[in-house]
């Protein structure tokens, strides 16, 4: 089952502290138990297709491969890979439906949970064909599906951490008493903050004294240090070179450039989720339609 991974801005503190640590480790968890699961079920889709008596007739490999009771065969390798590839997916049907919410793991489970009793009932000695290579190319390609979608989660929420940890916590605050260490919630606009050599920017301001190069790549991709001076701009989270600036602030919190950008991939991943919810909505009446017209 896919699961939804998404980091949530925390406003005041720059939206950029995110502690998902534990979530992260879940997901990647999930991700090798998927891609196990595929290659184990690849590997045993191997030989249903070779045992398999639709494709042995289409390629003529009656004589080569044919023996007695190899449907018994076919019938314990589909078993291995329901069970082992389709755990996933059945698990992820009784968690649809007794949250009484069908979608996508309900059709699937249904479909592979069809073709293998159907199947296994024709082995036994009911008149029709079996599905086995089906059932099996079915579960391949769902579990490879998934393994997909759920690294390209992982690496946007990777992203949106790496991009979380460029800001610092804590600035060098102007004071009538002298420099005071504050945290960057506490910044407002219009204080002025001190940046040392190669201590990184904490809050999108204007600089009002000094001179500095600041790297700016991993926010704006610029691959050279920008020069900043009296009246340029800097950005929070970029790192200051040489020089120490006295930084008026300007933007903080929410309102900063980086944690827009933090919005922006959030709002992608959130657009996805809703895209998914379309189409597990629309699974739930492909599901009414296929059982409604299976009789």
């Amino acid at each position: 089952m896919v699961a939804n991974h998404s980091l949530h801005h925390h406003g005041q503190d720059a939206g950029c502290q995110h502690s998902h640590h534990h979530g992260q480790h879940n997901h990647q968890h999930m991700i090798a138990d998927f891609r196990k699961r595929f290659w184990f079920s690849l590997l045993i889709t191997i030989p249903i297709l070779l045992l398999s008596p639709f494709l042995q007739q289409i390629f003529g490999w009656q004589q080569a491969l044919g023996f007695e009771h190899d449907d018994y065969v076919l019938l314990a390798l589909a078993t291995l890979i329901y069970i082992y590839g389709g755990a996933p997916f059945l698990t992820g049907l009784w968690y649809e439906l007794s949250s009484r919410q069908p979608g996508m793991m309900t059709l699937i489970a249904i479909a592979i949970s069809t073709a293998y009793l159907y199947s296994g009932m024709v082995v036994l000695g009911l008149s029709g064909k079996t599905f086995f290579w089906e059932l099996a190319t079915l579960i391949d390609l769902m579990l490879l599906g998934h393994w997909i979608e759920m690294k390209s989660v992982m690496g946007a929420s990777q992203a949106l951490q790496k991009l979380a940890e460029l800001m610092p916590t804590s600035a060098h605050k102007v004071t009538d008493e002298g420099l005071l260490d504050v945290e960057i919630a506490s910044l407002l606009p219009n204080d002025l903050v001190i940046v040392k050599p190669g201590e990184k920017v904490p809050t999108d301001g204007l600089v009002v004294e000094g001179k500095s190069s600041v790297n700016q790549a991993l926010l704006t991709g610029e691959s050279m240090p920008v020069s900043k001076a009296k009246d340029d701009r800097v950005i929070a989270g970029s790192l200051n070179g040489e020089g120490a600036l006295t930084v008026k602030v300007e933007k903080t919190g929410k309102d900063s450039f980086l944690a827009k950008v933090i919005d922006l991939v959030e709002q992608a991943q959130q657009s996805k989720s809703r895209t998914q919810n379309l189409a597990n909505r629309a699974a739930v009446w492909l599901t009414l339609i296929a059982l409604s017209g299976g009789p």
